[in-house]
């Protein structure tokens, strides 16, 4: 990448940012966001009456997920072809989309809390594996996503493409499996 592309992508107060500290940050900010996620599930009374809107946003949440998942997969594309613009307007584009819908699935979930899986047979041990699978890797890709924005936008590109390189992949599983999760508690939940 030349000196004067990597200056435009660079965001001067995070290169003044030790790695350190923006790494706390990162982890302090996710950990908080896990927690409060899991409190709104598994800990808070749920809302006796809710708005009818509020049972759309599950297919909202599954539309940014697949809104999500094509902008990561270009986002990855435009890098290979070394697009380093387009590349990040299309990851940024993601982080807005992916944050969208953690928004839309905190806002549900503070009405509805945790929605239990009413599947009998085969299909009970899919649900579960992909759930578990797609829970324990979202609690690392905030962080993952967080972390590699920081090392970009702080112009330590070479950083940067290693997270990634955990990134990608992981972000990618969960934006897709959270629509495989919608639509297999769709087709069991009325």
């Amino acid at each position: 990448m030349d000196q004067s592309l990597n200056e435009q992508l660079t965001v001067q107060f995070l290169k003044e940012i030790s790695v350190k500290k923006a790494l706390a940050v990162i982890l302090i900010i996710s950990t908080l966001a896990f927690l409060f996620l899991i409190y709104l599930l598994y800990f808070r009374e749920t809302a006796e009456e809710t708005a009818s809107w509020v049972n759309q946003l599950p297919a909202l949440n599954a539309l940014l997920n697949s809104v999500s998942t094509v902008l990561i997969l270009a986002g990855f594309w435009a890098i290979k072809q070394r697009k380093f613009v387009t590349h990040m307007k299309l990851m940024l584009t993601a982080f807005v989309t992916s944050s969208l819908f953690l928004i839309s699935y905190l806002l549900y979930h503070n009405f509805v809390g945790h929605t239990p899986f009413p599947g009998e047979g085969a299909i009970r041990p899919v649900y579960f594996t992909i759930l578990i699978s797609h829970i324990i890797l979202s609690a690392f890709v905030v962080p993952l996503v967080l972390t590699s924005y920081y090392f970009a936008f702080a112009g330590k590109f070479k950083t940067h493409r290693k997270v990634s390189k955990w990134t990608f992949p992981i972000w990618l599983y969960v934006s897709i499996t959270g629509v495989v999760i919608f639509f297999i508690l769709n087709a069991y939940v009325s």
